[in-house]
């Protein structure tokens, strides 16, 4: 393994706040985006308010937090973020966030192959036995985009969210260091 943070279209990156906030002012303008990444209702912020809260989150020395930016390696466009949350300082399980802000690069292997790549990351670097994530029932490319990287479910919680006036379902998902090494390592994905 040359580069631990790249993949076969994408690289994981660390960016200056400018150049973040900026792409991050427009993605959290998205409404359809929102929607899809977060549970919260979907508001408008000013550009003075992201880049504080973006600040914050970039100073923010948390040994539990492992962000990065998301860029392709065909252009190298800042494309979308992903990151780790551990829990527990010295556990062994962690939760992974991901969002692809750029609409032009959604459906096309970006997301799957970022979250591949935060895998191997988790597993050979952080040691981790497990990551797993929580996705709206609704964002079906979501679910099949983490079921390539391996992931499977793991449950649900029946009608905790609404959106557009219909109660839906909030599912859960998972992957074990020994899942991913069977499917990737060993090369049966």
């Amino acid at each position: 393994m040359n580069d631990l943070f790249r993949g076969e279209l994408v690289r994981l990156t660390n960016e200056n706040i400018d150049v973040l906030s900026e792409s991050e002012i427009r993605w959290q303008r998205d409404t359809e985006f929102h929607r899809l990444a977060d549970g919260d209702p979907a508001e408008l912020h000013s550009e003075k308010k992201i880049k504080e809260w973006l600040e914050k989150r970039m100073s923010d020395d948390n040994p539990n937090r492992f962000n990065f930016s998301i860029r392709t390696l065909a252009d190298d466009r800042l494309i979308g973020f992903i990151g780790l949350y551990l829990p527990f300082l010295h556990g062994c399980d962690a939760w992974v966030g991901i969002g692809i802000g750029e609409r032009h690069y959604w459906g096309k292997g970006y997301g799957t192959d970022a979250m591949r790549v935060i895998l191997r990351y988790a597993f050979t670097e952080l040691n981790l036995h497990r990551v797993s994530l929580a996705l709206h029932e609704y964002n079906t490319r979501a679910f099949r985009s983490y079921e390539k990287a391996g992931f499977r479910s793991e449950g649900r919680v029946k009608q905790d969210q609404i959106r557009e006036g219909k109660r839906t379902d909030t599912l859960f998902m998972g992957i074990l260091r020994s899942e991913w090494k069977d499917a990737f390592v060993e090369g049966a994905l």
